[in-house]
């Protein structure tokens, strides 16, 4: 009986010693800031564009300012704001109203720009009214 508490003893000792480390980082000073000792937080331009031919149409779009916005309005549209935010989920959305009478070549387009660069477009050439819808989440 001594013997198999001694062996479990030195088994459960020399186990111990083949499990490895649990390495834990804990800075014991602050982060350093970069140069000059400033943080620079840069801004990004989000912009929602809508261009076409059609006299009137519905767009819907997300920003943190508005939430979920709709708007029926006459082309061209746009709506923009600002974030500092590292990613951000991005939607729009138009649907055509009304066509003028007199288009024969109809054209209708969506974008979303970021800082001037297009991040998302959909087009269409129909002279039906058809829903026209991009999204994406954009990140730095």
């Amino acid at each position: 009986m001594r013997y198999v508490a001694l062996l479990a003893a030195l088994t459960a000792l020399l186990l111990s010693f083949a499990c490895g480390d649990t390495i834990v980082n804990v800075p014991v000073s602050p982060s350093t800031l970069p140069a000059g000792g400033v943080v620079v937080v840069t801004q990004a331009k989000i912009e929602f564009r809508s261009t076409g031919t059609p006299t009137s149409v519905r767009i819907r779009y997300s920003s943190p300012a508005d939430g979920l916005a709709q708007v029926v309005t006459t082309l061209p549209y746009f709506a923009s704001f600002t974030t500092t935010a590292p990613d951000m989920f991005l939607s729009l959305e138009g649907t055509p109203l009304i066509h003028g009478l007199l288009a024969t070549s109809p054209f209708f387009s969506i974008q979303i720009m970021v800082d001037g660069k297009l991040f998302r477009e959909s087009t269409s050439t129909n002279l039906f009214p058809e829903t026209l819808q991009v999204s994406g989440t954009w990140r730095r």
